[in-house]
């Protein structure tokens, strides 16, 4: 599987530069959160609540936004829409460097909005350029590469980040992450492919952009059969975790503060979010290399799979919550994530088969 990986990257540039695009947009992008969450700890007074409302100004948008990126990526320039994503996102990143103050809080709230809304339209037109790229024979390589890709970035700049934020200040990585996304953009101008999907269509009329009756059809059509209807939700169990995005920055801040010599708490709290935010990296990536060697292209295999993960899941953060140590809570972080990533995986490859 990693010949097939190098070949691609090797002989396909267009491919090569949107995925060299991903790595530095991904990881300024977990730089950035680790520091968003630390400033919103340390500007409150280590109140849950905030970064509560943070992670939920970092999904929830997308939920709304879908239906109208997923309307533009199908009519316009998936490539234009990948450059403006980056640079809109740029500007508002580096808007966080207002946020010095208790009384300025409040600024970082619908600046996160805007950057999840920019991400929402970036991500699916990413994902569907891929065919226009790659050959037929290739898509599931190139998918799977992607998906490598997100878990590796994640546990690379969740702890990258922390130890960024720690020597070189919170400002420094908000900078790092808008030139992320200056490079990003750069790249991705560099590419050069056709987008047959644009040509011939007729104007794009205003109600499009909130027409859901292709939605509609969508959950009409997974209603009619149990095992589809079945496969698409175990997305949404594995979305009950949501709350690890509230509960690492919180433990590491409070309960494993990483104590260095020379270390002042803020400091050390954002090493702690930094190691446990990298071990649901680490076990996002090693979850599906392991699971996929032992199910291989066996329907049932993928179906129990899906089970198993979910009960490693739940141990993982049992586990997590009767942990004493940062080692026990970094194993007990990489195994539910472990079991998480490996369902989303199978439950994607199901769908897809």
């Amino acid at each position: 599987m990693l010949a097939s990986y190098l070949a691609l990257l090797r002989r396909n540039r267009n491919y090569r530069l949107l995925w060299l695009a991903q790595i530095v947009s991904e990881l300024g992008d977990w730089f950035y959160t680790l520091a968003v969450y630390n400033l919103l700890l340390d500007l409150t007074g280590s109140k849950a609540q905030a970064v509560g409302l943070a992670v939920v100004l970092q999904v929830l948008p997308s939920t709304f936004a879908a239906p109208t990126a997923g309307v533009l990526n199908d009519r316009i320039s998936r490539k234009r829409i990948m450059i403006g994503a980056d640079l809109v996102r740029c500007f508002i990143v580096l808007g966080m460097l207002l946020v010095r103050t208790p009384s300025m809080v409040w600024l970082v709230y619908p600046l996160l909005l805007v950057e999840t809304v920019g991400a929402a339209f970036f991500e699916p037109a990413h994902s569907s350029v891929i065919p226009n790229i790659v050959p037929e024979n290739q898509v599931l390589a190139a998918n799977a590469l992607a998906s490598i890709t997100w878990s590796f970035c994640l546990a690379a700049g969740a702890s990258l980040g922390g130890i960024a934020a720690v020597w070189l200040g919170r400002n420094a990585v908000f900078v790092l992450n808008a030139c992320s996304f200056l490079l990003s953009a750069w790249l991705i101008r560099r590419m050069d492919f056709a987008e047959p999907h644009v040509a011939g269509r007729p104007p794009l009329r205003a109600r499009e952009l909130v027409e859901f009756t292709p939605i509609l059809e969508g959950m009409r059509y997974i209603r009619r059969d149990p095992r589809i209807f079945a496969t698409v939700f175990v997305k949404g169990g594995i979305g009950l975790l949501g709350a690890n995005n509230v509960l690492l920055p919180i433990l590491g801040e409070r309960i494993f503060p990483v104590k260095l010599a020379g270390l002042d708490h803020s400091r050390a709290a954002l090493l702690g979010m930094s190691m446990l935010m990298g071990a649901r990296g680490a076990g996002s990536l090693l979850g599906p290399l392991i699971g996929s060697r032992w199910a291989g292209e066996s329907h049932s295999r993928l179906r129990i799979g899906i089970l198993i993960g979910f009960v490693i899941a739940a141990a993982g953060y049992v586990c997590l919550g009767a942990s004493t140590s940062l080692a026990i809570a970094i194993c007990a972080v990489v195994a539910a994530h472990a079991g998480s990533s490996t369902n989303w995986v199978f439950s994607s490859t199901l769908l897809q088969i």
